[in-house]
């Protein structure tokens, strides 16, 4: 009998919290949101945290809240923003806005000073603790792998012969794990449509530099002074470039004397359309550098100091100028010296 009584006790006390966690999860039932679930379906459920939120949950409500971008995922890319524009009714976003982690350094076991030996943990972390590290200069990377063991997507390595870690653009998502797991602080997330970068951080002056590596910048100012765009300037002995005035002329990296200022892409060349070119002359007096030849109302033709600026395509009044990948490098001899300016007649004077 006590038996009975205990187990119709528990049945109903079952039963009681039973009715009340139905009821409770009811009251305090979050609405269902079926946009913030769709953003979710075509996240990929990285939850790297590369996106500033917690996980890919956190993501799918910031975009649907509008408190992050439709492009807010990098590990998904430009395909994953191109759907979530798609469920949020928006433009997806520009496919330029897209970064890459870059290793702001070029100082291999070729080109950088070191100072000792190091046979210790093989992680840059460890060795970074010891005096700042084997390498002479103290911005170079310790090429001992931290970056690798903290990518997710294989994107990173450190190459065998050089002994400096290589990103691999296709594959990086720009999370930024690579970037706050170096303690020397060599890369950065920039602009994977970059067509020049600045592959040093080093600070000090010519011969402290020149002592430690072969390919650091010396802050000689060449780049800035070889740019006819203004969009270089220089800030504590290093190169500041401003993309949005660049040409993309590649002459800094040109200039460069030590190869600190590195063209990430192939230099384009215009090409002039002969049956089209009316022979106005707009683009030989647009062009600084010379590359184009042609007498008044004759076509004109581009010789092979083009740096590939593209401004005289935008100046041409017929558009028939275009751009290309150049087919061979660029010969600054080849430039075309601006014609001289006629004498100012001299003053007469009274006899």
């Amino acid at each position: 009998m006590e038996i009975l009584i205990a187990a119709l006790i528990l049945g109903a006390m079952g039963l009681v919290f039973g009715l009340l966690l139905t009821y409770t999860s009811k009251v305090f039932a979050v609405p269902a949101n079926p946009t913030r679930d769709a953003i979710r379906d075509v996240l990929p459920s990285a939850n790297c945290g590369a996106c500033g939120y917690p996980g890919c949950d956190g993501c799918a409500d910031a975009i649907a809240c509008g408190k992050a971008p439709v492009n807010a995922c990098p590990v998904g890319g430009a395909e994953v923003g191109a759907k979530i524009a798609a469920i949020m009714g928006v433009e997806p976003a520009n496919a330029a806005d897209r970064k890459v982690a870059r290793v702001i350094c070029q100082g291999d076991c070729a080109s950088a000073k070191v100072k000792f030996e190091y046979f210790g943990i093989q992680d840059c972390v460890a060795a970074s603790t010891v005096n700042d590290g084997n390498k002479a200069c103290s911005f170079a990377c310790l090429g001992l792998g931290t970056c690798v063991k903290a990518c997710q997507f294989d994107a990173i390595h450190i190459d065998p012969e050089r002994r400096i870690a290589v990103v691999d653009e296709d594959k990086c998502t720009a999370c930024g794990k690579c970037a706050e797991a170096c303690p020397k602080n060599v890369i950065e997330l920039q602009s994977a449509n970059a067509d020049v970068a600045l592959l040093c951080r080093n600070t000090a002056k010519l011969k402290q530099v020149m002592d430690v590596c072969k390919v650091g910048c010396i802050g000689c100012q060449k780049c800035a002074k070889a740019c006819k765009f203004g969009a270089i300037t220089m800030e504590n002995n290093l190169p500041v470039i401003d993309y949005s005035k660049c040409r993309a002329c590649h002459m800094c990296a040109e200039a460069c004397p030590t190869g600190a200022i590195k063209a990430l892409k192939p230099r384009q060349a215009a090409e002039i359309n002969q049956d089209v070119c009316i022979g106005c002359t707009i683009c030989a007096r647009n062009c600084q550098f010379g590359a184009i030849e042609g007498t008044l109302k004759q076509p004109h033709k581009v010789n092979a100091a083009c740096t590939g600026c593209g401004v005289c395509a935008e100046k041409c009044p017929k558009k028939c100028i275009t751009m290309k990948e150049a087919t061979a490098p660029r010969d600054p001899k080849a430039a075309v010296e601006a014609p001289a300016k006629p004498a100012a007649p001299a003053a007469k004077t009274q006899a």
